[in-house]
C-alpha cells in the first residue's frame, strides 16, 4: 500500500466539478457545481457522493461482488491423471499405462443456485451502497444548514456577550465609585461569563460542523466553503404516509429482503448438500500384456447419519434471524419518522411563537434605544430590551435550524426528497 494515498492529496477542484456535475441518481439530478461560487444543497450533495473516501471504499466493496458473481457462473474444470508402471519380472514387456478424466457433478448440480445467491448478494450489495450515498449525501446537506443556521447563532451570541462586557464594565466602574451596590457588579459579572460561555459553545460547534461536511465531502479538515442559503422547508406529509413511502423507496430495506434471498438460496443449497455428492471418472488402461481397458467410476457419500442437518439447520435459523432484523428495521423506521415528525411540529410551534412576539420586542428595543439616547432611561434598562430582542431571535435561528435539520433528516428516513413525497 502507498504511503501518501491520493486521497489526503489537495483536491483539483476542476476535477471535483466535473465529476459532481455529472452525476446522476433517482434522487439527484446533474447540477452544475462550481467551488468559486455558495454551493446549493444539490452541489453539496453531488460533491459527497463523488468524493466521499468510505464511499469510494464501497465501491471497491461493489466490484468483489460482481466478481463473484462471474465466479458462480463458471463451469467446474475436469481433473486427469496419468500414470505407467514397468515390469521388473514376469512374462509382459509393456508398460501398464492408466489414465482418469474425472468431472465434479456435484457442482454442476448446485451451480443453479450457486449463481442464485451470487446475484442476490451483489444486488444487496448495490443497494447497501445505495443506501450509503443516499445517507452520505443527507448528512452532508445536515451539516451544510447546520453551518449557516449556528452561523447565524454566533452572530447573536457575540452581539450579546459584546453587551454583556460592555456593562459588566461599567458597572465595575460605578461599582468602584460606590455608585452601584458590589451585587450589581458581581450580577453583572455572572451575566458576562454567561454570554461568553455560550459564544464559545456556538463558535465551537460552528467549527465542528464545518470540519464534519469537509470531511464528508473528502476535503482537507480545514476547507472551509461559501453556501447558498436555502428557503424554509414547508410542512411534511403525515407520518404514516412517510411510512408507506418509506417502506417502497429506502434502499436499506430493499438490501435486506435481496439479502434474505441469498440466505433463501444457501437455505436450498444446504438441502441440495444433503444428498450424495457425485464424481464421475473415466478410466482408460492399457495394462503390461497390451490389453487396452476403459470404463466409468462413480463415487459418492452415503447419507447415512450426517446428511447435512447441522448446516440446513445453521442456514434456516440464519434465514429467520434475517427475516426478524427485516421486521426490526421496519419497527425502528417507523419510530424514527414519527419522532422527526413530532420534532418538525414542535420546532415549528415555537417558530410561530417566537415570531408572534418579535414585533413588540423590536418597537420595545428601538424606543428603550432612544430613550437612553434622550436621557430619559438608563443604558442598563435599554440594553435589557436589547437582549430580550436577541434572545427571542436565537429562539428563532434555533427552531430554524431545527426545521432544516429534521426535514433533512425525514428525507433521509423515508428514502426519497421532499420533492419526491407525494
Amino acid at each position: 500500500m502507498a504511503d501518501s494515498p491520493a486521497l489526503l492529496a489537495d483536491p483539483v477542484p476542476q476535477v471535483l466539478e466535473a465529476k459532481a456535475s455529472a452525476i446522476e441518481r433517482p434522487w439527484l439530478f446533474p447540477t452544475p457545481v462550481d467551488l468559486s461560487v455558495p454551493l446549493t444543497q444539490h452541489g453539496v450533495a453531488a460533491l459527497a457522493v463523488v468524493n466521499n473516501p468510505d464511499l469510494a471504499a464501497l465501491r471497491a466493496r461493489a466490484g468483489v461482488a460482481d466478481a463473484q458473481v462471474f465466479a458462480a457462473g463458471l463451469l467446474p474444470d475436469p481433473t486427469f491423471s496419468i500414470g505407467a508402471d514397468k515390469v521388473l519380472s514376469g512374462p509382459d514387456t509393456m508398460l501398464n499405462i492408466a489414465g482418469a478424466l474425472g468431472l465434479d457433478l456435484n457442482s454442476l448440480r448446485k451451480r443453479a443456485v450457486t449463481r442464485q445467491q451470487a446475484n442476490a448478494q451483489a444486488r444487496q450489495v448495490r443497494l447497501d451502497l445505495a443506501w450509503a450515498e443516499w445517507q452520505t449525501a443527507g448528512q452532508a446537506r445536515i451539516q451544510a444548514v447546520r453551518i449557516q443556521g449556528l452561523t447565524r447563532i454566533v452572530v447573536l451570541t457575540r452581539e450579546s456577550d459584546a453587551a454583556a462586557q460592555s456593562q459588566l464594565a461599567r458597572t465595575t466602574n460605578a461599582a468602584l465609585r460606590g455608585d452601584v451596590p458590589a451585587s450589581d457588579a458581581e450580577a453583572a459579572r455572572l451575566a458576562a461569563y454567561d454570554a461568553a460561555d455560550r459564544l464559545r459553545s456556538a463558535e465551537r460547534d460552528l467549527q465542528t460542523a464545518q470540519q464534519e461536511l469537509a470531511r464528508l465531502l473528502g476535503l482537507p479538515p480545514d476547507t472551509v466553503l461559501a453556501l447558498a442559503p436555502i428557503a424554509l422547508p414547508g410542512a411534511p406529509l403525515g407520518a404514516d404516509r412517510l411510512f408507506g413511502i418509506a417502506r417502497e423507496s429506502r434502499t436499506d430495506l430493499a438490501a435486506l429482503r435481496a439479502g434474505y434471498d441469498a440466505q433463501e438460496a444457501s437455505v436450498h443449497k444446504a438441502v441440495l448438500d444433503q444428498f450424495p455428492s457425485l464424481n464421475l471418472t473415466v478410466t482408460p488402461n492399457r495394462d503390461s500384456a497390451g490389453n487396452f481397458l476403459i470404463g466409468p467410476t462413480i463415487d459418492f457419500t452415503l447419507p447415512l447419519w450426517n446428511r447435512n442437518r447441522g448446516g440446513i439447520t445453521v442456514e434456516r435459523a440464519t434465514r429467520e434471524a434475517l427475516k426478524a432484523e427485516y421486521e426490526a428495521r421496519l419497527f425502528n423506521t417507523r419510530a424514527e419518522i414519527t419522532a422527526a415528525w413530532n420534532g418538525i411540529a414542535l420546532a415549528r410551534r415555537q417558530l410561530a411563537d417566537a415570531e408572534a412576539g418579535l414585533p413588540g420586542l423590536e418597537r420595545l428595543a428601538d424606543a428603550s434605544a432612544r430613550a437612553s439616547r434622550r436621557g430619559d432611561l438608563s443604558q442598563a434598562a435599554a440594553m435589557t430590551a436589547s437582549q430580550q430582542l436577541r434572545d427571542r431571535q436565537l429562539v428563532i435561528a434555533q427552531a430554524w435550524l431545527a426545521i432544516e435539520e429534521q426535514t433533512i433528516a425525514l428525507e433521509l428516513l423515508s428514502g426519497t426528497p421532499i420533492e419526491g413525497w407525494k
